[in-house]
């Protein structure tokens, strides 16, 4: 082989991977007619396949001047998304001048765009899984030339900052379904939130926690069924939600950890006490106190505020300090905390009369779906059996701890973790109906 025929084709090659990194790049189209026009042109001799080689180099530059100017690309991500809850991210981009125009959003840890690259323009779901804040960075552009032999690399500028809330919709649902007085009351349609309070709303059919006293003994008799009677709830009272951050909470429970399966409760508890026109603010703390905001009315949004980007500690949550901030005026308290044996509630059980004396206080925890499943699946070997033993043991503990709470004068709320919003709202809707608050 001649010596310039093959100086040309390690021009070609030192072309192709030279380029590779840089904003200007030869593309696969480039290298391969670099090669195959030596490799055909040998046989004619070397000033043939120089002068072919040349060709595509020439070739080569004027598709990358043609495709040199930097393309308009303009991207729409929204800045505050829910963790979970898909949002839609757009890029739309137009090239100046021929060629073809690739637009792709880096992807980032906890955030998931889907799909991350398309041709000209971009319409992905954007899905958080943690909350807090976040940097999603620039858009990433690739102009292809005419002829397909050279693309030029172009990076915005620009990140897009992202503020990941807990589930908030989900939340405002369930305010809703209380201002339609829809929230445990089977679809009916009434005039506001609904409760045992001192305002006679409507007479409905008996639940099992309704107050015995409430029974509408001549509707019964006429109906041939439970009946009761709905009250408005009362207004103005105070809560005050405790979200533990100790190390126990960052335990994951499927896609979430138990302190944000604890900041979608408190978050919910929070605009329903909103729209029932209480005041609520929130406690958060591991062995001190993290974040600090005193009840007050339409309070809702500030507690979201405060408590979006709280993550688990590594130490264990000291209840008696967190507890001394509640204060003396009777409020309904919800602790949002996880313990599973009987030492590691200790701490807990003690703390707990202290509070109960004054308010009415509630505990609540995410269960483990995991536990369940591993009960009901029949085992199939000696570690299933031993699986299936630990879950039980687990689940016997936690047992004990409710019943050590419930002694100490607390509610407890044991749900999954997509069902613990509903019940800590029927747990505080309960207080209040009760008359609690």
């Amino acid at each position: 082989m001649s010596a310039p025929l093959l100086l040309a084709l390690a021009l070609g090659a030192v072309l192709v991977l030279a380029l590779g990194a840089a904003p200007l790049t030869a593309t696969r189209r480039t290298g391969l007619l670099l090669v195959a026009s030596g490799l055909v042109a040998l046989p004619a001799g070397a000033a043939l396949a120089l002068l072919v080689a040349s060709a595509v180099l020439a070739a080569f530059a004027v598709d990358a001047t043609l495709a040199r100017r930097t393309p308009i690309v303009r991207r729409t991500v929204p800045s505050i998304v829910a963790r979970g809850v898909a949002s839609t991210l757009t890029v739309a981009g137009t090239p100046r001048g021929p060629g073809r125009l690739r637009v792709r959003q880096p992807q980032v840890s906890d955030i998931v765009v889907e799909p991350p690259e398309a041709d000209s323009g971009l319409d992905a779901r954007l899905i958080a899984s943690r909350r807090g804040r976040h940097t999603l960075p620039a858009v990433a552009a690739r102009v292809d030339g005419p002829l397909g032999l050279a693309s030029w690399y172009r990076e915005g500028r620009a990140p897009a900052e992202v503020v990941v809330y807990p589930d908030v919709p989900a939340a405002r649902r369930l305010a809703l379904a209380v201002r339609r007085g829809r929230f445990g009351n089977e679809g009916r349609r009434t005039r506001g939130p609904l409760g045992l309070g001192t305002d006679f709303e409507s007479i409905r059919d008996y639940l099992p926690d309704d107050d015995v006293r409430r029974v509408n003994w001549p509707a019964s008799q006429r109906a041939g069924r439970p009946m009761t009677n709905q009250y408005r709830l009362e207004q103005d009272r105070d809560v005050i939600c405790l979200a533990d951050c100790g190390r126990l909470m960052g335990s994951p429970l499927g896609d979430r950890t138990r302190l944000d399966a604890a900041v979608d409760a408190i978050t919910a508890v929070a605009l329903v006490a909103d729209e029932v026109g209480d005041r609520v603010g929130v406690i958060a703390f591991d062995d001190d106190v993290r974040r600090h905001l005193p009840p007050r009315r339409a309070g809702g949004d500030g507690v979201v505020r405060a408590i979006y980007d709280l993550e688990p500690s590594t130490v264990d949550a000291d209840y008696e300090r967190a507890f001394r901030l509640v204060g003396s005026k009777r409020s309904f308290v919800l602790v949002v905390t996880d313990v599973l044996e009987e030492a590691a509630a200790q701490p807990l059980v003690d703390a707990v009369p202290v509070l109960a004396r004054r308010h009415a206080v509630v505990v609540a925890g995410a269960g483990d779906p995991d536990l369940d499943r591993m009960l009901a699946d029949s085992p199939s070997s000696p570690a299933d059996v031993y699986t299936a033993a630990v879950a039980l043991d687990v689940l016997d503990a936690r047992a004990r701890v409710t019943a050590l709470l419930r002694h100490a004068g607390a509610d407890v709320v044991d749900a999954r973790p997509d069902a613990l919003p509903a019940a800590c709202v029927a747990a505080y809707l309960r207080a209040k109906s009760r008359a609690r608050l």
